[in-house]
């Protein structure tokens, strides 16, 4: 058996969602504030309790990824998507989504189109993921070298997008 081509994109959403979550736990203000201008329940604790289960939902997925594994992360990125949508369309005055738990960009169709990619990933895994993929890395060539590598660029250029580091003005 070969490792499916969608498996470094569903890695990559799974380490984002990880970094994500490990950030709002550290830092949970900023996203406490987004979900307060979207009349959304918003105490830092309760930003707290959800960075952590997007960071068991991330590990998880990479342990044993397949059909559930795959859908919770599906879950994780819907409800991004319907967050940053829902932003976009109401015109919410936010600096930063809060993605990851600091100031980073203002929710745009960058971060729309990043979620809905994530989601269809994971909707890809939780639907038609191959059986028996617990061991990705022994179905990789080079024993996972070339998956690891494409993972992380894949979620190093997805994070540098979520967080668009230019200036301001530049924007």
């Amino acid at each position: 058996m070969t490792t499916p081509a969608e498996t470094a994109p569903f890695l990559a959403a799974c380490a984002v969602l990880a970094v994500a979550g490990a950030a709002k736990l550290y830092r949970p203000d900023d996203t406490a504030r987004a979900l307060a201008v979207a009349g959304l329940p918003h105490h830092r604790r309760l930003v707290r309790v959800g960075a952590v289960g997007e960071i068991a939902v991330a590990v998880a997925a990479v342990a044993a990824p397949g059909a559930v594994t795959g859908a919770l992360v599906a879950a994780a990125y819907a409800a991004f998507t319907l967050f940053v949508g829902a932003a976009l369309l109401r015109h919410w005055p936010l600096s930063s989504c809060g993605c990851f738990g600091r100031p980073d960009a203002r929710p745009t169709y960058k971060h729309l189109a990043l979620n809905v990619g994530a989601l269809a990933t994971a909707l890809w895994w939780a639907v038609g993921a191959p059986a028996g993929v617990g061991a990705l890395f022994a179905h990789s060539p080079w024993k996972g070298g070339p998956l690891v590598l494409v993972t992380l660029v894949i979620s190093g250029l997805a994070y540098l997008v979520w967080t668009d580091p230019r200036p301001s003005l530049s924007r």
